[in-house]
């Protein structure tokens, strides 16, 4: 999942898909990104369960999926408390013996 995230493209779309539903048409005219590489992105956020896609007449909407963006929230909220306290025993070390 994090690899999904890891391109600043696709963080993009996500963002869009946050503030609303959204086909890759609107995607591309909204965001400075091919409509072809859009359909990548999406395909991936897709892949990882973070965008639904649902058809619409000839249409296919994609929408951010809550639930496992709070999954993500909530692994990166871990992994930052870990590394918040790895940080604090080196500020601990350096005034200890500096």
């Amino acid at each position: 999942m994090f690899a999904a995230l890891a391109d600043d493209s696709r963080w993009q779309v996500l963002v869009a898909l946050g503030r609303r539903p959204a086909s890759a048409s609107a995607l591309a005219a909204e965001l400075p990104i091919t409509r072809q590489a859009i359909a990548k992105h999406l395909k991936v956020l897709t892949d990882v369960g973070l965008v639904a896609a649902t058809r619409v007449g000839r249409e296919v909407r994609y929408e951010a999926v809550g639930a496992r963006l709070s999954e993500v929230a909530r692994r990166l909220d871990g992994i930052a408390a870990g590394w918040e306290r790895r940080l604090a025993r080196i500020k601990d070390a350096v005034e200890r013996d500096g």
